[in-house]
C-alpha cells in the first residue's frame, strides 16, 4: 500500500505540471469538481460541442449514477490499496480499508483518485493520504445547491462568451476596416503614381516636340540665310561682269570717234533678287526709269533710289532731269534698286 500511495502522489504531481493553457473541455469539466466518468458521459451525450453544453446536459441528467471508482465501494477497494501499518500496526487497522482521500495541505475530503486528481488540478496542491473517514452522500439541499452553482458558472461562462465573440467581432470589423483604409490608400497613391507618371511623359514628349521644332526653324534659317548668299554671290558676279563689259564698251567708245547711239538696255535688279530688262532711249531721262521701275516691280513698294554699284552713284528725285547719256548708262548698263 506504501508503493501504491507513492505513485498516487506522483502521478498527481505529474498532472500539476500540465500547462493548463492548453485545457480541454474535458479537464474544464474536471476542474469544475466533476468526475471523469460523469465528464465524459456529458461529452459524449452532447455530441463533444464543448464544455458549456456538457454541463447543460449535466444539468439536465442529476441523478445519472456514476460507475466511477469511489472510495468504499469500488475505487480503492478494487485496487486492493490499504491503510495498513502505516495506520497505526494492529491487525484490526490492518483490515480497514480506505474510504476516502484526504488533501494533507487543506485537509479536504474526497471520494476517490479522479476526485483527488481534480482537486490537484484546480489548487495545485501535491499531498494526499488514504483516509478510513466515509464521506456521506450529498443531500437534496446540497445536490441543489450545487446544480445552482453549475447554472450560475455556465450563465457566467456563457455571457463570457458572447463578450468575447463580441469583442472579436469588434476587432474583426476594426481590422476590415482598417484593411478596406489602406486599399482605398493604395490605389489613391497607385493613381497619383500613374497620373505622375502620364503628366511626365507628356512633359517629355513636348519637351521633344520643341526641340524638334526648333531644330526645323534653324535649319530654315540656315537654308534661307545659304539661299540669299548665293544670290548675292550670283548679283556680284553678274554685276561685276557687266560692269567690266560696260567699262570695256565705254573705253572702246572713248578710243574711237564717238559713235551714236540711239537706245539705251537697262537690266535694274530688284530687292527681291529679280530683275527688270527694257530698252530707252539715250535721251530719256532718270525719271523716265524712276517711273517705269515704280510703275512694273513686283518685290515691294515705297520710296527707292537706283545704284550702278553699292558705294558708286546713286540716282534719285534730284538726278530726275539728267538724261541716260549725260549718265553714262549708254548703250547698256545694270542699275540695282535700293530702298531709301
Amino acid at each position: 500500500s506504501e508503493l501504491a500511495g507513492v505513485a498516487f502522489v506522483i502521478s498527481l504531481r505529474r498532472l500539476h505540471n500540465l500547462d493548463h493553457s492548453m485545457a480541454t473541455p474535458l479537464d474544464q469539466l474536471l476542474e469544475m469538481g466533476f468526475s471523469r466518468e460523469k465528464a465524459e458521459k456529458a461529452l459524449d451525450a452532447s455530441g463533444n460541442k464543448g464544455a458549456e453544453t456538457a454541463m447543460e446536459w449535466l444539468l439536465s441528467h442529476p441523478d445519472d449514477a456514476e460507475s466511477g471508482h469511489v472510495l468504499g465501494q469500488t475505487g480503492i477497494e478494487g485496487s486492493g490499496v490499504e491503510v495498513g501499518g502505516a495506520v497505526g500496526g494492529d491487525q484490526q487497522q490492518e483490515n480497514l480499508q480506505a474510504l476516502s482521500i484526504k488533501c494533507d495541505e487543506c485537509g479536504k475530503q474526497l471520494r476517490s483518485e479522479r476526485e483527488a486528481q481534480t482537486h490537484a488540478t484546480r489548487t495545485g496542491h501535491s499531498q494526499f493520504s488514504e483516509s478510513v473517514e466515509e464521506i456521506k452522500p450529498l443531500t437534496e439541499e446540497e445536490k441543489k445547491e450545487q446544480q445552482r452553482k453549475v447554472r450560475d458558472l455556465i450563465k457566467q461562462k456563457r455571457e463570457e462568451r458572447i463578450e468575447r465573440e463580441k469583442k472579436e467581432e469588434q476587432q474583426r470589423e476594426k481590422a476590415r476596416r482598417k484593411g478596406g483604409k489602406e486599399l482605398v490608400e493604395a490605389r489613391r497613391k497607385i493613381e497619383l503614381q500613374e497620373a505622375q507618371k502620364r503628366a511626365q511623359e507628356k512633359k517629355r514628349e513636348q519637351q521633344e516636340e520643341a526641340i524638334a521644332r526648333q531644330r526645323v526653324k534653324e535649319q530654315i534659317a540656315r537654308d534661307k540665310a545659304e539661299r540669299q548668299s548665293k544670290a548675292k554671290e550670283r548679283q556680284a558676279a553678274e554685276f561685276n561682269s557687266t560692269a567690266s563689259t560696260q567699262q570695256a564698251r565705254q573705253v572702246s567708245m572713248g578710243s574711237t570717234a564717238q559713235k551714236q547711239y540711239t537706245e539705251c538696255r537697262l537690266q535694274i535688279r530688284l530687292t527681291d533678287g529679280s530683275a527688270l530688262r527694257s530698252t530707252f532711249k539715250p535721251t530719256d531721262t532718270i525719271q523716265t526709269v524712276l517711273d517705269y521701275v515704280a510703275t512694273n516691280r513686283t518685290d515691294s513698294s515705297g520710296a527707292f533710289a537706283l545704284t550702278t554699284y553699292p558705294g558708286r552713284k546713286d540716282y534719285g528725285p534730284a538726278d530726275a532731269m539728267v538724261t541716260l547719256k549725260d549718265a553714262g548708262l549708254v548703250p547698256s548698263s545694270v542699275l540695282i534698286v535700293k530702298k531709301t
